[in-house]
């Protein structure tokens, strides 16, 4: 007997390349009609679009899925300094505000 999950699982990989065909149609749609009026640049083909949009995934680690991708959201997994700033007591976190404060305005001038 076949389960739903079955189903779902063979329609996630169709849904992946509409996705990626749709974005692509978007980059594609945009570059030629906003970006040739704005900046010299030349228009682009379809699969041109599709590589551009790979590259710029490439480049700039673009299109996370899931969790944060590695950035702190708080609680666990959150930057370690968070909690030592949560433990400081008034009087230490005003002393570190003013020692960095100090510490930016006695900058020499360039």
């Amino acid at each position: 007997m076949k389960t739903p999950y079955r189903r779902i699982r063979f329609f996630v990989p169709i849904f992946i390349l509409l996705a990626l065909l749709a974005v692509s149609y978007a980059v594609y749609w945009l570059w030629n009609t906003v970006l040739i009026a704005v900046v010299p640049v030349k228009s682009v083909t379809f699969w041109q679009a599709v590589g551009l949009l790979i590259l710029s995934r490439i480049l700039f680690g673009g299109f996370k899925f899931g969790s944060a991708g590695g950035r702190f959201r708080g609680g666990e997994g959150s930057p370690p300094w968070r909690e030592r700033w949560r433990q400081m007591s008034d009087d230490d976190r005003s002393k570190f505000k003013r020692e960095w404060r100090k510490r930016c305005n006695d900058k020499p001038e360039l």
